[in-house]
């Protein structure tokens, strides 16, 4: 944890916070060795960050005494992500990763080569979509909590949903075999859609070039989803 993301019940008043769950308290003993009088970087979830002095710390609860929390979190990338949903585990670190970069909008959409099991995976429990985002936050000193939608038909992504979210945006398809290398130092809003591991079919690649998508590569190799996304972010801005 780079940054103690505190959320509003750990909250007593404007100047005194306390953490009571396990994974926290955890690597406040493990990792950071922490003893009172320690000075940490804390942030309120949707608000600022700053430092907090480490009153009293136990098995139980962490108490901490709030310096002002009048730092702004990093800025957010202009970006919507469209990732075809992956397997449990690499959906996970996907999160936790596309989290600490900046991303704040996601959607994870069903397409062909998606294995319908997935669906019913754990991990899309809203509880654990949430912890894997929150890791991220805490990597990146963050405090802006992603918003993630389940998009679980195609068509109606396509046919209902796109459209809409092309308004204002520059709408990018990621897929091998496209004519354009993909974009360096992109500004604008951007709509980026990422399929699954194969890719999408080629219907699938058809009907969102004819919803107004530009089609783009990374190049000659194939990637796995979790790399791909993180390469493509990092280029793209």
């Amino acid at each position: 944890m780079n940054l103690i993301l505190l959320s509003p019940a750990d909250l007593e008043d404007d100047r005194l916070a306390r953490v009571r769950d396990p994974r926290r308290l955890a690597h406040l003993r493990t990792v950071h060795r922490a003893r009172p009088g320690d000075r940490l970087t804390l942030g309120v979830e949707g608000g600022g960050i700053g430092r907090g002095e480490l009153l009293a710390l136990d098995e139980h609860e962490a108490r901490f005494a709030i310096d002002a929390l009048d730092q702004p979190p990093p800025p957010t990338l202009p970006l919507h992500l469209v990732l075809a949903l992956p397997r449990p585990r690499m959906l996970a670190r996907s999160l936790e990763h596309v989290t600490a970069l900046g991303v704040k909008h996601i959607t994870l959409l069903h397409s062909r080569r998606v294995e319908k099991s997935y669906w019913q995976s754990p991990e899309l429990a809203a509880e654990k979509i949430r912890a894997h985002l929150v890791l991220g936050l805490e990597q990146a000193r963050d405090t802006v909590m992603p918003e993630v939608t389940l998009a679980k038909g195609f068509r109606p992504f396509v046919e209902d949903v796109l459209p809409g979210l092309l308004e204002g945006r520059r709408g990018l398809l990621a897929h091998p075999g496209m004519a354009r290398a993909c974009p360096r130092g992109v500004t604008d809003p951007t709509l980026l859609l990422v399929g699954p591991e194969g890719g999408f079919i080629p219907w699938e690649v058809e009907q969102i070039l004819a919803a107004g998508c530009e089609g783009i590569h990374l190049g000659p190799r194939i990637l796995r989803v979790e790399t791909a996304v993180v390469a493509l972010l990092a280029r793209l801005f």
